[in-house]
């Protein structure tokens, strides 16, 4: 739903047939969503439901009342786009309303505009400065964001992945062995994208690079490790963060640990239950994040900060921080055994 085209195939119950024929030539939409005085869903219609309808008797001057799909599919705002996918084509639809949990339109996905996302402006800045010391050898000779997967750098596959889903505009922030990422993909026009550099004197965290910006984003803009294979939506995460007017948005992912012995409850020397092996579940950051342009205020010029920091400084300003949580397969390459199984593995992103 990149744009408010949709709201063109809006029209009341009340509206005539003709009213209806100009609302499908204008918007273009194939549909026309027939909606309350105050804007929630009473149901849809299409051209072959107004020819039914004229074959039946009708006249251009009648309301359409009579040939609305009172029950028809939709789909709430939080639902993701492979999902949304999946549910068109199962039933064959090629439009499919958003509404909210009060039954408000809120938009309308297109079969076509799924297939093939919208461009999208804003900036995505890409943290590959980082020396990889974890993982020895692999890095002695080659920064980690260059690392080959399936053929391909690791960098190439998140710069694809998010490609497909109409982000162009790249920055790399670099340090460690920097030059051999900017020969390897320059200004980006061999993959058909814009890519600029913000070069770090010293190793900056996880966020300092961002204090370097030449030029500030004017929109929402991603920032992800460049060392972190994942089949996220960014245009996903970005609508997200944009749905809950957020100033700092995390990506999480649920991480699972079993203790490896019983748990005995106590209150003081009494004993008051007992767990097996109990699961601890928790939150992991999962290194991509989307930022307002007003945080870069909490960045000073060449200053060491980490994400974690960032996000507290924003919340200090009494901003909202909130989190994505993911399900998509994710994996963090930080260690030799993480290279290993994502060159060995069906991997995460990889082509």
């Amino acid at each position: 739903m990149p744009t408010d085209s949709w709201r063109k195939a809006l029209l009341t119950a009340k509206a005539t047939l003709h009213q209806a024929i100009c609302c499908l030539d204008e918007s273009s939409l194939q549909i026309v969503i027939v909606v309350a005085e105050d804007g929630r869903l009473l149901g849809t219609l299409t051209d072959g439901d107004i020819r039914r309808g004229l074959l039946r008797g009708l006249e251009m001057s009648s309301t359409v009342e009579s040939i609305i799909h009172y029950e028809p599919l939709v789909v709430p705002p939080q639902w993701g786009r492979d999902t949304v996918l999946q549910l068109m084509q199962a039933n064959k639809f090629h439009q499919l309303p958003v509404v909210d949990a009060n039954r408000f339109v809120v938009g309308l996905h297109l079969w076509d505009e799924l297939l093939t996302p919208s461009r999208r402006s804003n900036v995505m800045v890409i943290m590959a400065g980082g020396r990889g010391t974890r993982l020895g050898e692999y890095t002695e000779n080659c920064p980690k964001p260059l690392l080959p997967i399936a053929g391909k750098p690791m960098l190439e596959h998140i710069i694809e992945r998010a490609k497909a889903e109409g982000f162009e505009h790249f920055v790399f922030a670099i340090h460690y062995l920097g030059q051999m990422i900017e020969d390897h993909f320059g200004d980006g026009k061999k993959l058909q994208v814009t890519i600029e550099y913000l070069r770090e004197n010293v190793p900056l965290g996880t966020a300092g690079a961002l204090g370097l910006l030449r030029t500030r984003p004017t929109e929402p803009f991603l920032v992800t490790n460049g060392d972190v294979l994942t089949d996220i939506h960014y245009g996903e995460l970005l609508d997200f963060h944009i749905r809950h007017s957020a100033s700092a948005t995390m990506a999480v992912r649920l991480h699972e640990w079993q203790h490896p012995f019983g748990v005995v409850k106590t209150n003081g020397v009494d004993i008051i239950g007992f767990e097996e092996k109990p699961v601890a579940r928790s939150h992991i950051n999962a290194g991509i994040y989307v930022l307002e342009p007003d945080v870069l205020d909490s960045i000073d010029s060449n200053e060491r900060v980490d994400m974690p920091t960032l996000f507290a400084r924003v919340q200090e300003k009494q901003a909202r921080t909130i989190v994505y949580p993911m399900h998509e397969p994710w994996l963090d390459v930080g260690r030799p055994a993480d290279l290993e199984k994502a060159r060995n593995e069906s991997a995460p992103i990889t082509n």
